[in-house]
């Protein structure tokens, strides 16, 4: 039990200095590049931080652990939104533009029909429900790369405008560097993002690997801990990218992350693994005497994401209590997850 522990520790340390770097490199980029932080946190940090659920998943799901594959995927939408993203919203609740939150939010609803359809009518995610889900996630990148390109501020994000003037006005005063000054800048910054994603992908590994021992040696199922443990495990680096963004003043950055991680989650994180080896959905776990994925877990899915962007589209805002409802849901989903 030792080994486990200090490597869980070890894992931590990674993660910490991990997402340190990883901030830095991403505000840097889009600074340089007057980018909105919330479309490079919906974007680039967001295929960043959902490394974790990939590699658990996909390794999960080809050594025919879909449980943990499955739960990985919808636990970490549900500890994203009701966790990471409460937090956000908690500490620095804000603006945030319809417009903007528009296209990922159309896209991880039609996304999450799709799967909730085939998980309620079927039960079985065939290698084409995989495929489908990873054209969706190639649709919506070219999308959003479509909009980069005609210059609109998408996702324009919570909290003030001073986050994307800040990055302006530094992206400004790079251009008055010499040339040689500016791409020895430039490549620092994506060597922060590159090396911080790694560190991230690593401490997330040990957490994840080392926490999963430490908890089957207290008896916990493997059902709870995909859905509980494996998935916060997996949304550290998402939590690290919060935590450091707010402390830096990047709250949008935070939000976007979060917004794209989810969508990230489904088509994906679970587009590869169904792809590589489909599988049904687990039925280990029963509520009320039905699929308690079915019950409890989807259903929770929806709701918490509704609850996180319904407000944004019709008022353009987002409020304090919103992030401590959302607290309240992660909190007693746990309880019912580990009571079950």
């Amino acid at each position: 039990m030792l080994v486990p522990v200090l490597l869980f520790l070890v894992g931590l340390i990674l993660l910490i200095k991990g997402g340190d770097w990883f901030v830095d490199g991403a505000t840097g980029i889009a600074g340089r590049f007057h980018l909105p932080e919330l479309l490079i946190g919906a974007t680039v940090v967001s295929i960043g931080t959902t490394l974790p659920e990939v590699m658990v998943s996909a390794t999960s799901a080809v050594g025919g652990h879909s449980q943990i594959a499955y739960g990985n995927a919808i636990g970490s939408v549900i500890c994203n939104t009701s966790l990471i993203a409460a937090v956000t919203i908690a500490v620095r609740p804000g603006k945030a533009s319809r417009k903007s939150l528009l296209l990922p939010v159309l896209f991880f609803f039609g996304a999450a029909i799709f799967f909730a359809g085939i998980a309620y009518t079927s039960g079985s995610f065939t290698r084409i429900t995989g495929v489908i889900l990873l054209l969706l996630f190639l649709i919506y990148m070219l999308l959003t790369i479509w909009q980069m390109t005609r210059g609109e501020e998408t996702l324009s994000g919570t909290g003030d405008s001073s986050e994307v003037t800040d990055g302006a006005e530094q992206s400004v005063t790079e251009t008055d560097k010499t040339p040689d000054s500016a791409e020895s800048t430039l490549i620092k910054e994506i060597v922060l993002l590159i090396v911080g994603a790694a560190l991230i992908a690593i401490g997330a590994n040990l957490l994840v690997d080392n926490g999963t021992l430490i908890a089957e040696a207290l008896g916990v199922p493997e059902s709870v801990i995909a859905l509980t443990f494996v998935a916060l495990g997996t949304s550290l680096p998402e939590l690290v990218t919060a935590i450091t963004s707010l402390s830096k003043g990047h709250g949008a950055l935070s939000l976007g992350n979060v917004i794209g991680a989810n969508l990230f989650n489904l088509v994906l994180v679970c587009g590869i693994s169904i792809t590589l080896n489909p599988f049904s959905i687990p039925t280990s776990s029963t509520l009320f005497g039905m699929n308690a994925s079915l019950v409890l877990d989807i259903p929770v899915m929806f709701a918490v994401m509704l609850i996180l962007t319904l407000p944004a589209l019709f008022k353009e805002k987002l409020y304090r209590v919103q992030g401590i409802g959302l607290l309240a849901i992660y909190a007693a989903y746990c309880v019912i997850q580990f009571a079950m």
